[in-house]
């Protein structure tokens, strides 16, 4: 007997008036706001500039918007191109369908583009944005619980979803895949957050561990999970996708930290002296540590091993002579 379970919305739009108010497109705009406040905390305590997060988050969440859709498309063709389905229906977005693995490959593309422009490292804009983006994909998957979609096996778990009768889905209660995936990603930002803090990673790594924490998670989830989808020897194709994007982002966090140990010292040219990454308000060194002894001091007055302004020039070529070869003390 089902004793509690998670109910579903009757439906995932709401009306004001003529204008319609998606869950799906809510969860999202929430996600790419907080990845964005997020992402540009971290990048000004990296030592960047306000505002440049934002500014190459506008070329990057177009592009992952067109990818993951692209990729959903794709792989999904069946839903949209075979005999009795619409085409126009892959163009309905608020429906549903974007794939993580196409938003991230595109909007890389367009994060590039956005870096160029600005003169920054792209690797260094994706450490500070990487545990954003993770809870970014935390609240875009609560769209998936507006729309009634990719749920799980069914389950009379007292945290199970309830899915109403409709096209394409049986009604029952099933494991909420949803809610799996959304807490798994706030896990995902909270390891990249203390590792970043603990390792100081640089150089694309604390971006290429949240893919690779990501891609753990996503394979036992997908494998859960009863939607129709193409297999291969057996196996989901989100898991296979899952497992080689693993592998790779393993790969270059090993092969990264061998070549490019540390972290970068200027991230953005032109910005501020700030506090080290996360706020663990590591100093940055002292600019003019390196500074010349004979420099004056803050008060604009020569320093005390300055030589003499009204110091007597030698009287002859001998006594010139003496001086030129005569030991200089260091100065201390």
């Amino acid at each position: 007997m089902e004793i509690a379970f998670i109910p579903s919305p009757s439906t995932g739009v709401i009306h004001l008036g003529p204008v319609p108010l998606r869950g799906y497109a809510f969860c999202i705009i929430i996600g790419v706001f907080v990845a964005v406040w997020l992402g540009n905390k971290r990048w000004i305590a990296r030592g960047g500039k306000p505002g440049t997060v934002a500014d190459i988050a506008v070329w990057a969440v177009p592009f992952g918007l067109v990818g993951g859709r692209l990729y959903h498309v794709i792989t999904d063709y069946q839903l949209y191109f075979v005999e009795g389905r619409n085409w126009v229906d892959a163009f309905k977005i608020w429906e549903g369908g974007l794939g993580i693995w196409g938003a991230i490959a595109l909007g890389a593309v367009g994060a590039w583009i956005g870096c160029r422009r600005r003169g920054i490292p792209l690797p260094a804009w994706a450490d500070a944005l990487a545990p954003g983006i993770a809870l970014a994909q935390a609240f875009g998957r609560w769209g998936n619980w507006f729309n009634q979609e990719l749920y799980g096996r069914a389950t009379d778990l007292p945290w199970a979803v309830e899915i109403s009768e409709g096209p394409n889905r049986v009604a029952g209660t099933y494991h909420p895949t949803f809610l799996y995936e959304s807490l798994w990603c706030v896990g995902v930002a909270l390891l990249v957050i203390w590792a970043d803090r603990r390792f100081k990673l640089g150089h694309g790594r604390a971006f290429a561990l949240y893919v690779a924490a990501y891609c753990a998670g996503r394979v036992w989830i997908e494998y859960m999970r009863v939607d129709e989808a193409h297999l291969i020897l057996g196996l989901r194709l989100n898991v296979w996708t899952a497992i080689v994007v693993f592998v790779a982002a393993v790969v270059y966090l090993v092969v990264s930290a061998k070549l490019r140990p540390g972290r970068e010292e200027i991230v953005e040219p032109g910005a501020g002296a700030s506090g080290g990454e996360g706020g663990d308000g590591t100093a940055s060194a002292d600019a003019d540590a390196d500074a010349p002894a004979e420099a004056k001091d803050a008060g604009g007055e020569p320093s005390d091993t300055a030589a003499p302004a009204d110091a007597a020039e030698p009287k002859d070529d001998e006594e010139k002579a003496t001086v030129l070869t005569k030991d200089v003390p260091e100065k201390g």
